[in-house]
């Protein structure tokens, strides 16, 4: 199928690598009859901006662009990936960044500002931060305030979800899907199953919608680092019938293959265990890749999990999609140093 897509701003580097992670298949995956390992490295998207936030933002600014708006308002946790890559390519698009974020952190408390927050600042995005209770109960009034600020101020602000993640945000993993597609074709396999993080449930929207426009047999399943599967069954519906909605587009979001696995998130959204930290470490002294505490490193441990439990045997590839969050790691430094190095 032919996908034609919006308008976009380039960004990113694309297209970013699929490589195989034999090392960890070796012995991660073989033992237990599992498949071979690969990895979809949209990490590599930037060097600062990077992750699969980029992908999103490119169609975002665009749309920000052809509606004249100078301002860029969003939301997240004090570590907010998508805060950050948003304060980025704001500055980029010479655009204003606004971040509304859920924490304790302050800019003057200068040991808190650390990892995706720092850059915020460096960014020069301006940054309100809020207590948990105030930010769940209150978050559209405070889009609503803050749009009013700059509205009064002669600017004109774009509102932005969570992780820029709705019907205009998943164009970006529409189109990385195809790019998928392509790369698999390249490397001479079709992997039974693609693997992603869901936090804010559009890079999982936007690979199921994608794999579906393609005509694709690859389930694509997402590994909740939040909520439960339900919520993100709804939450990928939801944003695929967005996209139908702007965009008039014949498609019934009820036939997408929507796979969730919610046995992974641990003790809560950005609060990992020792067992994850041990996967982010194993990958690093394996492949050398960088996984993350919050999204990347719960995904890629509840695969391994899943794979020793037996639910991948009889694949011979599953794609693992890197959707960044390397900055989110120096928060959890602390925790990195009860992690027992690899015996070789």
């Amino acid at each position: 199928m032919n996908i034609e897509y919006p308008e976009r701003v380039s960004l990113a580097q694309l297209p970013t690598p699929l490589q195989p992670l034999d090392r960890i298949t070796e012995r991660y995956s073989k033992p237990y009859g599992g498949p071979r390992l690969w990895v979809k490295r949209d990490d590599l998207t930037e060097s600062a901006m990077s992750g699969n936030k980029l992908r999103k933002l490119e169609f975002i600014i665009a749309e920000a662009r052809a509606t004249g708006c100078d301002t860029l308002i969003t939301c997240g946790g004090e570590q907010s990936n998508h805060a950050r890559a948003t304060a980025l390519a704001a500055a980029k698009a010479g655009l204003h960044a606004h971040l509304v974020l859920r924490g304790a952190a302050t800019a003057s408390n200068n040991a808190e500002v650390d990892g995706n927050l720092l850059v915020d600042h460096l960014a020069g995005a301006s940054v309100s931060i809020y207590p948990l209770k105030q930010y769940i109960n209150e978050l559209p009034e405070l889009f609503a305030s803050w749009s009013a600020y700059y509205e009064e101020r002669g600017h004109k602000a774009l509102a932005v979800p969570t992780g820029g993640s709705d019907g205009l945000g998943i164009w970006g993993y529409i189109r990385a899907a195809e790019e998928l597609m392509q790369d698999c074709a390249a490397a001479q396999i079709a992997p039974e199953h693609v693997i992603c993080a869901t936090g804010s449930g559009g890079t999982q929207a936007g690979l199921t919608l994608g794999a579906h426009l393609l005509g694709a047999n690859t389930q694509i399943t997402g590994y909740a680092v939040c909520d439960d599967r339900a919520y993100f069954v709804d939450k990928v519906s939801k944003d695929v019938a967005d996209w139908k909605e702007r965009y008039g587009k014949n498609i019934a979001p009820e036939l997408l293959r929507i796979a969730v696995n919610d046995q992974y998130i641990g003790p809560g959204y950005g609060v990992a265990d020792k067992a994850v930290y041990e996967t982010i470490a194993l990958a690093a002294q394996l492949e050398g890749i960088l996984l993350d505490p919050v999204y990347t490193g719960k995904a890629f441990h509840g695969l391994l999990e899943e794979i020793k439990l037996g639910a991948y045997g009889g694949c011979r590839d599953i794609v693992f999609v890197h959707t960044g969050g390397q900055f989110g790691l120096f928060p959890h430094r602390a925790h990195f140093g009860s992690v027992r190095a690899m015996d070789e």
